[in-house]
């Protein structure tokens, strides 16, 4: 058992990248799949499909490199976690790296990017950053 599921996710993408491989599974769980919607429309990842193996749904992520196969995420880091929960109202969401890589918040209306919910007049939990 995962004590931080989004930890996890965003460990196996990392370690997929270093060893240069096309794709990575991981079980499936709602939250994952939106954090996956968001990635595939910000551009880090290139797809992402859900896979039933029996009885298990599992969340396959297909990453996108660059033309000289380096990867386009070149950094994830989870910022809320299980001890340690991380709010930010509109004006507090944080920006990564001068907004060249984009914070994934959970908000009252779903997941988003911080850009989409600094438009919206959104606050949330900050999951994570990616650049």
């Amino acid at each position: 058992m995962v004590t931080d599921p989004i930890a996890d996710m965003l460990t196996r993408i990392r370690n997929a990248l270093v060893a240069r491989h096309d794709f990575t599974d991981m079980p499936a769980a709602k939250l994952k799949v939106a954090i996956a919607v968001v990635l595939k429309k910000e551009g880090f990842i290139r797809d992402f499909e859900l896979v039933n193996e029996g009885s298990k749904r599992i969340v396959r992520i297909h990453l996108a490199y660059s033309g000289r196969q380096e990867p386009v995420i070149n950094g994830l880091q989870r910022i809320s976690r299980p001890g340690l929960r991380v709010y930010a109202q509109r004006r507090e969401i944080p920006r990564v790296y001068g907004g060249l890589g984009v914070a994934i918040l959970s908000t009252p209306e779903g997941v988003v990017t911080g850009r989409e919910a600094r438009r919206r007049g959104l606050g949330g939990e900050v999951l994570c950053s990616v650049w």
